[in-house]
């Protein structure tokens, strides 16, 4: 810090050193406002809120197993249908509002045919839940 003195010669000088008294009070005095201020901020209502039970009624969606075996027979949950039962049934499915999911197993030596039919029918009955179920290689 810079002290005032008698010397003639280095009065002209300016003074280089910063005085940090005053911007050490201005941070003070700011970190009080902030002390005081804050818990008025957090301001919050003290609730009594009720308490109950609810379960949520979540209606899982039911699953059939559509099969086609080699010859290209469909098999609607193990029972033995033709096209137009199987696409009968699809269409009544369709119009649930819980669409049920369609687990398909297709036997590898049927034809591609049988397999895109079903899967024509399904998507004409507004179906889209279709999944092919088949065995790991071992």
């Amino acid at each position: 810090m810079a002290f005032a003195s008698f010397d003639s010669k280095r009065s002209n000088a300016p003074m280089a050193e910063i005085n940090m008294v005053p911007l050490i009070d201005v941070m003070l005095v700011l970190l009080v406002i902030f002390i005081v201020t804050a818990p008025l901020l957090t301001h919050a209502v003290k609730l009594d809120l009720p308490k109950v039970s609810s379960q949520v009624n979540e209606v899982k969606p039911d699953k059939i197993d559509f099969a086609i075996d080699a010859k290209g027979e469909r098999f609607w949950n193990g029972e033995r249908v033709t096209r137009e039962e199987a696409a009968q049934r699809f269409l009544a499915e369709g119009k649930k509002t819980v669409q049920p999911e369609i687990h398909l197993r297709a036997d590898q030596e049927s034809a591609y045919k049988a397999v895109a039919q079903t899967l024509a029918d399904a998507s004409k009955a507004g179906l889209s839940k279709v999944g092919f179920v088949s065995e790991p290689e071992r």
